[in-house]
């Protein structure tokens, strides 16, 4: 048995979580409103902000675990990827905590946080017992959409820590061209879920919007993102009023046209490998639109599906401890002369 204390700061929220082997026994987020006002995360205040609210986010996670700093057997952090003042103040916590306690540090890629947050176990609701917190754990190998704000890729997951990119990104990712597209449409940060919210109530065949031809499991989004740009340029020339009376069909449209491109990808690599285990992963997996498509897509192709819950979807301290039980395991503690990446993909053996 082990306690596992997670440390969250990659990007603008500051999180913390306690987990007990694979079991959640905390899970504490402090967000930060004040970029809001910026139309995006301004890395200096994000850093400021990671500093004023750590010490109590990880206070309050090891209170409502109801266990002490020195009954922890590990501290997981993020090591990366995300900007890197707000990774510094969680790498210099964590090693400073461990210089304290004499309790070892564990590097955590981000992303694969990200893809182990399927395998978190929670309470039982009867309270007798534990279950996984998405309802079900996935068997290995299988298929991973990996989609963020920073990243998207297609991940064949052989084990825990073992991974193998089959595509991704070789450009944009598909939440930067989410958050872009919002931008455009006047919509405020983060502008993902406003595309989302708005999406359900236009017409998605009304404005359709240019794919890139990608021949194998890659995928580009530049080409969407400048498409969609020239369209609104084009049509405001004409109709100074255009984007105010059409905002609902537009980015129902936008929102179309990127679930298309991820699903296709999807589907073609379930024909290449065979697997028909596909999860679901990221901040933009809680969008409900690619829910939605890639649960009906898994019964007209007769797929095994995983969502995860929307609270696992954003950045979290919990899939960081989970990462960090995994690697406990495999006894792979980290140095204290430890740095943070501010880029990285998933690597095999991560």
């Amino acid at each position: 048995m082990a306690y596992i204390l997670g440390i969250e700061s990659s990007c603008d929220d500051t999180s913390a979580a306690v987990l007990k082997d694979t079991l959640l026994l905390s899970n504490v987020m402090a967000s930060q409103e004040v970029h809001k006002k910026y139309g995006g995360v301004v890395p200096e205040l994000a850093s400021r902000a990671h500093q004023q609210n750590i010490v109590p986010v990880v206070s309050q996670a090891l209170d409502l675990a109801g266990i002490g700093i020195r009954e922890v057997h590990a501290i997981a952090f993020t090591r990366g990827p995300g900007l890197l003042g707000s990774l510094l103040v969680g790498t210099s916590f964590a090693k400073g905590l461990s210089l304290s306690t004499g309790t070892p540090v564990i590097e955590v890629n981000h992303l694969t946080g990200h893809v182990l947050s399927h395998f978190i176990d929670v309470p039982s609701p009867s309270g007798t017992g534990t279950e996984p917190a998405s309802g079900r754990k996935p068997d290995f190998p299988f298929l991973c959409l990996l989609v963020s704000g920073g990243h998207t890729q297609i991940l064949k997951v052989k084990a825990p820590l073992a991974y193998e990119i089959l595509g991704q990104t070789i450009d944009d990712a598909v939440g930067e061209a989410f958050d872009k597209g919002a931008k455009l449409l006047g919509l405020e940060y983060p502008g993902g879920p406003q595309i989302d919210r708005l999406a359900r109530e236009g017409d998605p065949e009304k404005f359709p919007f240019a794919r890139p031809r990608i021949e194998n499991l890659d995928f580009s989004f530049s080409g969407v993102k400048t498409s969609f740009l020239y369209f609104l340029r084009d049509m405001q020339a004409q109709d100074p009023g255009f984007i105010a009376s059409n905002q609902a069909h537009l980015a129902a449209g936008l929102q179309k046209t990127l679930i298309d491109i991820l699903t296709e990808k999807v589907i073609r690599a379930v024909k290449m490998t065979g697997i028909k285990r596909v999860a679901l992963a990221g901040g933009v997996s809680a969008n409900s639109g690619l829910r939605t498509r890639m649960i009906l897509e898994s019964g007209k192709r007769n797929w095994d599906m995983f969502i995860p819950p929307l609270r696992f979807t954003t950045d979290n301290a919990a899939m960081i401890a989970i990462t960090g039980y995994y690697k406990w395991l495999e006894g792979r503690t980290s140095g204290l002369d430890i740095a943070p990446v501010t880029r990285s993909s998933l690597m095999p053996g991560e």
